[in-house]
């Protein structure tokens, strides 16, 4: 009976020890809970539409604004863009210019660290600027890099990557030598494409930057999250060398290609900054409600001129001038735009001291009588009785689809002519164009550097921003003048000269010229939008 009883009271402490045990340990793990919950509810968490899935987030490759808008966060250049948008040093912690403008030796900070903690060297930068210009990377930017001595040539296949003028003389200096002085030279370098790339992931896994887990940052952010055709997440970085200065802890960007779905989504507060859908921008823009930022680019579409019937220039410019492009900014797009004339936009300054477009004046112009002559021309000259099939084609995209049914309207009543219309998603719909394999389709150009020939650059013979079919060998010359000219006044007239050409031939033609109008939240702060470059969100940050 002892026995039993004492085995009744050694069951009972065992419980009872075991039940203080359970206690304490609740204790903790609802502190700990506490403590967490906290520590998420203090957590900064910025909430941004990336539009859609992006198409590479390999610097060279990922030419477009859904990839290059989130790398320039995750990555950084020997220079940045400062909220004044001008480059500082970033890598780069300083450099030195040759008293012929030609020659650039960065320096490299010690400090500036990978995302797995190894340095960040000047061989990273001379392996990613040549990789950059390797046709077998096939980059769409690889025109950026053709002030660099050497790099054209290697490009086509007439020199020596050895010849690419981009030489890491140990792990913390890099030279850089131009084929002429460049005012331009720090802004352009602050561009994507001339990120360093960490060789040594590159060369043991060709598709680092296409999983989170594999993506190896130097910028203020690192990836850790893609869940493709969904969403991706930034976190902050704690390996880059300025990590003090950033706030944001994390970034989470998705993937809405609806600006009426997007905009409902930050009326509930599922997101911190929204386009502004064109049905209620008046009403939004009026309440004083949006905020507004300039920017360098330009909406517009482009011609095949190896479809039929635009092979024809008369009846191309038919279509551009039956076109009434300030129609669509007062009625259709609602959001401030200026309505484009011609293709180089408002923003750049002549020696002179006058506006580039102002000088340049208006190149196309809306008239319906002058574009029925010119289609009765044009259909006359390749025997046309009627017009064979159109379609004019846009990428996936209620602001698209209200321009490309109002362009539709316009060219049926301005030239009784019926159009079709077609959209596809982002990436189908840029590798058909790119394969010159659409007829009539959108076109967008946001300036890569502060510079006109930036724009103009782009319909020079074969280029990758062409996609039209057009070539002009005079216009192809005048381009390569303008990029080597050293006195401003004269490489500002022949830029000029240039631009002329492409609006005699019209390969394209223009509807508006961009801004940026945007709803934020009143707690989020910081977020620099550039003219010219894309967002920054090192100094951003939010209340919680």
């Amino acid at each position: 009976m002892k026995k039993l009883l004492r085995i009744g009271a050694m069951l009972f402490l065992a419980a009872a020890l075991a039940g203080c045990t359970t206690t304490r340990d609740a204790g903790k793990e609802d502190s700990d809970n506490k403590n967490n919950e906290n520590s998420k509810k203090n957590e900064k968490v910025l909430r941004l539409n990336n539009g859609n899935e992006p198409t590479s987030f390999d610097p060279p490759v990922g030419f477009d604004s859904v990839s290059w808008q989130a790398l320039n966060n995750i990555m950084e250049g020997l220079t940045r863009l400062d909220e004044n948008h001008m480059p500082q040093p970033a890598t780069a912690a300083k450099w030195e210019v040759s008293d012929d403008g030609k020659t650039y030796t960065f320096y490299i900070r010690e400090s500036a660290k990978w995302s797995n903690g190894e340095p960040v060297t000047a061989g990273d930068f001379e392996f990613a600027w040549k990789r950059l210009l390797d046709p077998k990377t096939a980059s769409p930017a690889a025109f950026l890099a053709y002030f660099i001595e050497g790099a054209e040539d290697f490009y086509n296949g007439e020199g020596s990557k050895d010849n690419i003028q981009v030489k890491a003389v140990n792990d913390q200096t890099l030279v850089v030598t131009l084929t002429s002085p460049q005012a331009y030279f720090l802004s352009v370098i602050a561009n994507p494409c001339f990120f360093p790339i960490h060789q040594k992931t590159a060369e043991n896994n060709p598709q680092w930057y296409a999983e989170a887990e594999t993506f190896v940052a130097n910028g203020p952010f690192k990836l850790t999250e893609w869940v493709h055709d969904s969403h991706f997440i930034m976190e902050k970085n704690d390996q880059y060398w300025d990590v003090d200065q950033v706030k944001l802890d994390k970034i989470h960007w998705g993937m809405i290609d609806e600006t009426n779905t997007e905009y409902q989504m930050f009326q509930r507060g599922e997101l911190d900054t929204a386009a502004i859908p064109p049905d209620l921008s008046e009403q939004i823009l009026a309440e004083g409600k949006a905020g507004f930022e300039e920017q360098a680019g330009i909406y517009f579409y482009r011609f095949n001129v190896n479809m039929e019937p635009f092979q024809n220039r008369k009846i191309r410019k038919a279509f551009a001038m039956a076109i009434n492009q300030q129609q669509i900014v007062d009625y259709v797009t609602k959001s401030k735009e200026k309505a484009a004339h011609a293709f180089v936009s408002y923003g750049f300054q002549e020696p002179s001291g006058k506006e580039f477009r102002d000088v340049g004046g208006d190149l196309v112009v809306f008239d319906a009588e002058e574009a029925k002559a010119l289609l009765k021309k044009g259909m006359k000259e390749e025997g046309y009785t009627e017009l064979p099939e159109m379609i004019l084609t846009y990428n996936t995209s209620e602001a698209h689809k209200k321009i490309a049914e109002t362009l539709q309207e316009m060219i049926n009543t301005a030239l009784d002519v019926d159009i079709k219309l077609a959209n596809m998603e982002w990436n189908v719909f840029t590798d058909e164009q790119k394969a010159l394999k659409l007829q009539l389709s959108r076109g967008t150009f946001l300036a890569d550097y502060a510079d006109p020939i930036n724009f103009l650059e782009n319909f020079q013979t074969g280029h990758t921003m062409n996609r039209t079919g057009w070539s002009n060998a005079t216009y192809d010359q005048l381009i390569r003048e303008a990029k080597k000219e050293g006195n401003e006044a004269k490489r500002f007239q022949i830029m000029h000269e240039a631009e002329k050409i492409l609006f005699e031939d019209m390969p394209i033609f223009p509807v508006h010229f961009y801004n940026q109008t945007y709803l934020q939240h009143e707690k989020v702060k910081g977020i620099i939008r550039h003219p010219v470059g894309y967002i920054e969100l090192k100094w951003a940050d939010i209340d919680v």
